[in-house]
């Protein structure tokens, strides 16, 4: 598995460790899952707005 590096606030970083405390994960777990998450919510919308297009063009043409 790779690692990178990443920075952020110490804040952040604080509430992101008290989040995976509270969950029992570690900080890695829990930083893949928001990344999958917004990666999945992402795809999603951009599909969405794919569909809306041809909707549109379909009306218009």
């Amino acid at each position: 598995m790779a690692k990178i590096l990443v920075t952020m606030p110490d804040a952040f970083l604080h509430k992101i460790d008290g989040v995976a405390l509270n969950e029992q994960r570690t900080r890695s777990e829990l930083i893949r899952e928001a990344l999958r998450t917004y990666m999945k919510r992402s795809n999603i919308n951009s599909e969405k707005a794919q569909k809306n297009a041809e909707y549109l063009e379909n009306l218009i043409g």
